[in-house]
């Protein structure tokens, strides 16, 4: 069989490259700018995506092609956020907290957001608040892995808290802000998950016994355990997709099932080869085309800008009062501020939401410019307090000595406490 020709399925070759030229050129001001200056990557890749799209430099356009690519990339986006939740560590009173805490979080985002939307802010409090309710903590990972947060205790309550901020909103985007109705959507989901379960199942089966394989193929050409995720994460995506679910909830659930089937087999360069397929191509696809499609210029006047300094405010509000108020038992105040300004860094849920409810007719250009905006704000300066925080609780620590407390990530989780 021919081939058809490049310009029968009317490729933007010229918007590609770009794109790929970009995520490059992201990475390299990433690594050139002192660690604890470095911004986000994601959000260099956004700020170039705006640069090189139709409303500055017009380089690069949107096009069916890129926009597959840019869902695929957002596939595998969170399937490192469902990879990195080990429910095994964070069960018990760091699940409950995160857990409880994202619902104050929501009940916080929708009474706000039915205030904005009675005085004609906003359209829709359920769109708005659903995006106010997310923890970026796919995003969050690299900066934690890179400052050796993810092996503490407190990084083991910021991976509950930072979990449920991500898996509740998918579940709210998938329930109620779809175009058919709960009931049908809840039965779907329903099925979805029983399949994924013994999806689940097969795979920690298959992988004990065909381990020593699969492992054997690390260093070969053929990456068999390589492209069985990718099949599994592409293959989850396409059936969430073809359910009528979206496609986060697919990327999700396969990096839950990953982790699940490699327990106790994870190794560092089978991760290694994961994170270059994953954040080595794809993903940087979603944040610069999710750049280029950005409306620059619905932050063109004073309304729009007053509306992305008080989502600005309003993420901290909704995501860190929770942190301050659940976790006083178990955390010091300046973790408890960490973990408050860690928690309200809020990115690719919001482009996912602002982008469906635009699609919907639920929300202004105005008020997605201002969401939008806001969480790349909130991705710039909020992980940044955050680690200062995390610093100087350390230094203090330090300072007090053996008598002082015991260093984050020695001895046990604490007991439960009586109800906060």
């Amino acid at each position: 069989m021919s081939a058809l020709p490049l310009a029968a399925v009317q490729v933007d070759t010229g918007s590609f490259f770009a794109i790929v030229v970009v995520a490059a050129i992201a990475a390299i001001i990433a690594s050139l700018v002192p660690k604890p200056w470095a911004p986000p990557v994601v959000v260099l890749e956004l700020i170039l995506g705006i640069l090189i799209g139709p409303q500055v430099l017009q380089i690069a356009h949107i096009d069916r092609f890129t926009e597959f690519f840019s869902d695929l990339g957002l596939g595998m986006l969170f399937f490192f956020a469902g990879y990195e939740i080990d429910f095994q560590r964070i069960k018990g009173r760091p699940l409950q907290l995160g857990a409880f805490g994202w619902l104050l979080s929501v009940g916080l985002a929708f009474g706000i957001g039915a205030i904005l939307a009675g005085a004609n802010v906003i359209i829709s409090y359920l769109y708005a608040g659903a995006a106010m309710s997310t923890t970026a903590i796919g995003t969050l990972i690299p900066i934690l892995r890179d400052n050796g947060e993810l092996k503490t205790r407190f990084g083991t309550f910021l991976l509950a808290a930072g979990g449920a901020g991500e898996f509740g909103p998918i579940l709210l985007v998938t329930l109620f802000l779809s175009a058919e109705s709960a009931v049908h959507e809840s039965v779907i989901l329903i099925a979805f998950v029983l399949l994924a379960v013994a999806v689940a199942l097969l795979s920690v089966r298959a992988a004990g016994r065909g381990w020593n394989a699969l492992e054997q193929t690390f260093e070969a050409s053929s990456q068999l355990a390589v492209r069985v995720t990718v099949v599994l994460v592409f293959g989850l995506v396409l059936l969430a997709g073809q359910l009528g679910l979206d496609v986060l909830i697919g990327g999700f659930v396969a990096g839950l099932i990953t982790r699940t089937a490699l327990k106790g087999h994870e190794l560092t360069v089978f991760e290694s080869k994961l994170t270059a397929v994953g954040f080595g191509f794809f993903v940087p696809f979603f944040f610069v085309t999710s750049g280029i499609a950005f409306d620059l210029a619905a932050l063109g006047s004073a309304k729009a800008l007053a509306k992305l300094a008080m989502f600005f405010l309003l993420f901290l509000i909704v995501r860190g009062a929770p942190a301050l108020l659940l976790y006083r038992h178990v955390l010091d105040r300046r973790d408890r501020l960490a973990l408050a300004f860690y928690s309200a860094t809020a990115l690719p849920l919001v482009v996912a939401i602002t982008t469906i409810a635009i699609d919907a007719g639920q929300m202004r250009a105005s008020t997605a410019a201002g969401l939008v905006g806001a969480a790349m704000l909130s991705t710039l300066v909020f992980p940044f307090v955050g680690l200062a925080l995390r610093k100087l609780e350390e230094r203090a620590e330090g300072e007090a000595g053996p008598s002082g407390p015991s260093p984050e990530g020695e001895g046990p989780l604490p007991e439960p406490q009586p109800a906060v």
